[in-house]
């Protein structure tokens, strides 16, 4: 099992970054908490868990040690894949996470897209036991959202709009639905990344 990479991060984008380490590019798919929190860097180490399957092998990669063990965590929870699990911390983050289940937020989780009520249901009742007994977790403290607007990625040809609009349509989102919630956004006065992609988690 691959415990973390380090190497040059080649390319980091909202949904995914590339890591080269020895000469070879491992591609690793990213939470937008940990792609903020990986901004501006070009190298440097990232936190993998491995999930291999029959018809592929994906590495998923954090910033910290507790966004790891809370998305280890969620996948234990029937009816939690890796993809929906990368989403919730995309659309809450560690620290909101957290916040949810210790107040039993049925809500929060629903608004998620692939969540209904008896998964929310049960990701509060597996989570609220297995947070205080999990090691890794207890070790490590949970931060505290970055702060919006920090969230820019370069590209020659690429906005902030832009980007959004791919991160969305890797999550599986209906091309067409992202971009008249993303017109919505811009016409709000919304203008970073970041502030995108976590608003319209919130209404696709």
């Amino acid at each position: 099992m691959i415990h973390h990479l380090t190497g040059q991060f080649t390319e980091l984008t909202p949904t995914y970054m590339i890591v080269e380490c020895a000469g070879v590019g491992y591609m690793v798919h990213i939470s937008l908490h940990t792609s903020s929190a990986l901004a501006g860097q070009v190298e440097g180490k990232v936190l993998i868990h491995a999930v291999y399957r029959e018809d592929a092998q994906l590495l998923f990669g954090f910033s910290e040690a507790t966004e790891r063990s809370l998305f280890v965590m969620l996948t234990s929870v029937s009816g939690v894949g890796a993809q929906t699990a990368r989403m919730i911390l995309s659309g809450l983050g560690p620290a909101e996470l957290v916040e949810v289940i210790s107040r039993g937020d049925v809500a929060a989780l629903k608004a998620v897209k692939g969540i209904g009520a008896k998964t929310a249901q049960r990701i509060l009742v597996d989570l609220q036991d297995k947070m205080g007994k999990d090691p890794a977790f207890v070790a490590s403290p949970v931060s505290g959202q970055a702060s919006s607007g920090q969230n820019e990625f370069a590209g020659a040809n690429n906005t902030k709009r832009s980007d959004a609009l791919g991160a969305l349509c890797n999550l599986g989102f209906d091309r067409k639905r992202v971009e008249t919630v993303l017109d919505q956004l811009a016409a709000e006065g919304v203008d970073a990344v970041e502030e995108f992609v976590r608003a319209a988690l919130k209404r696709l």
